[in-house]
């Protein structure tokens, strides 16, 4: 029996055939951010505290599974791992501040994956459960009345109350799903950071994306669904593939105006993030790298879209200010993440700790500096048993 791990049998080679050669990955990048004249005053947004409020929910947290607390951070124990990320509420609305943030970002997209009609989809480290929620409350919901979105998570921390198309489980991404059916869509957001192997999770995603399968094609000809005859072999074709997509932030500063140097503070307290991160035996920067992944797993059609995130108020364009502002508060918050678990793994003492915080958060607040964040949108389809891993399609982004 092959490993949870291993490459699906349908991803393996079978020799030579006809087969085209892969198509190349599609890719397109954001254009610099513009910078405002004047600096902007974070004061001209107002952020709610609860902006998806908790009125009338119950939530399960550490009274079904255990917990641990360090410095006052509260920790997941699932199968005793060590996880550098706490799963308390703090943490837990910094996860709904990100996801307001991205959907500025994206105009209100919740993937960007062509997925037509989709009726099962896969949130794999769904969080505090919002991406499932929100896209079963809001149009989405309507254009796909029937959808069930199934998140998973190793820690219970997403609410009770739900709608009634969304379920969430606890589960490890490593193993045996506990989904029964196979997904028109699988969704990964700010997980590829956290995962330390890879290859394994895209690998046995693979399995729960549904492969191509026959179905009924409406002719043009047609005037109603009812005129169609479904059985007919010239009214029918095959269902496209689903999709897999990675949602990521690569977990470094940049700068497109020179306005951020080489010593900049904030900077050096990612390089440090990013070596600590590796202790775990995970990568920051790990967003840029995912094509040879999923092109290894089997998916083809691979694109990527990466969008440019300021990090403060910055920018020109007020609806970038407010991302920024997101942005910035987010990463403000990340920092007593780092003080913990992270840090810890460096060996650092908690005066070099505090010493290194302060000085970032203290370069943070000078919007002269133009630094943003880059974040990288993979998706990629599944093939047909026996055809070419690279079908190659006009949708480009």
């Amino acid at each position: 029996m092959s490993s949870p791990c291993s490459p699906h049998p349908e991803a393996q080679d079978d020799g030579p055939d006809d087969s085209p050669a892969p198509s190349p990955m599609l890719e397109t990048r954001a254009p610099a951010i513009d910078a405002a004249t004047r600096p902007g005053d974070e004061d001209e947004f107002e952020i709610d505290e609860e902006p998806f409020g908790d009125d009338g929910i119950t939530s399960v947290t550490s009274s079904v599974y255990a917990c641990t607390y360090e410095r006052g951070r509260r920790y997941h124990c699932f199968k005793n791992a060590r996880y550098p990320i706490p799963n308390d509420d703090m943490e837990k609305d910094r996860e709904d501040l990100k996801h307001a943030m991205l959907m500025e970002l994206t105009d209100g997209a919740l993937f960007y994956s062509p997925v037509k009609n989709p009726q099962h989809i896969i949130d794999c480290g769904t969080g505090t459960g919002i991406w499932a929620i929100e896209g079963m409350s809001s149009p989405m919901a309507d254009r796909f009345p029937s959808a069930h979105v199934l998140g998973l998570d190793l820690t219970p921390i997403q609410p009770l109350w739900v709608p009634p198309n969304v379920e969430f489980l606890v589960d490890d991404c490593y193993q045996d799903w506990l989904s029964h059916e196979t997904a028109d869509l699988v969704h990964f957001r700010f997980m590829a950071i956290v995962l330390r192997d890879i290859p394994c999770v895209v690998a046995h995603a693979y399995k729960y994306v549904h492969s191509p399968v026959p179905g009924p094609v409406y002719s043009p000809t047609l005037l109603c669904p009812s005129d169609q005859v479904s059985h007919s072999p010239s009214l029918r074709s095959l269902k496209p593939g689903g999709w897999i997509e990675f949602q990521e932030l690569q977990g470094l500063p940049y700068c497109d105006d020179d306005t951020m140097g080489d010593d900049d503070p904030f900077k050096r307290l990612y390089e440090i993030a990013k070596d600590a991160y590796s202790k775990f035996g995970m990568s920051t920067t790990i967003a840029a790298e995912l094509e040879p992944y999923l092109r290894r797993a089997g998916f083809t059609n691979i694109h990527c879209k990466v969008l440019k995130v300021p990090i403060g108020v910055w920018a020109r364009d007020e609806t970038m200010r407010l991302i920024g502002l997101y942005q910035k508060t987010a990463v403000t918050e990340f920092m007593s993440t780092l003080a913990g678990r992270p840090f810890e793994a460096l060996g650092m003492s908690a005066a070099e700790a505090q010493l290194t915080l302060a000085m970032a958060r203290k370069s943070l607040e000078d919007v002269g500096v133009h630094r943003y964040f880059t974040y990288h949108f993979w998706w990629a389809q599944k093939p047909g048993h026996g055809r070419s891993r690279d079908m190659r399609r006009d949708d480009s982004p």
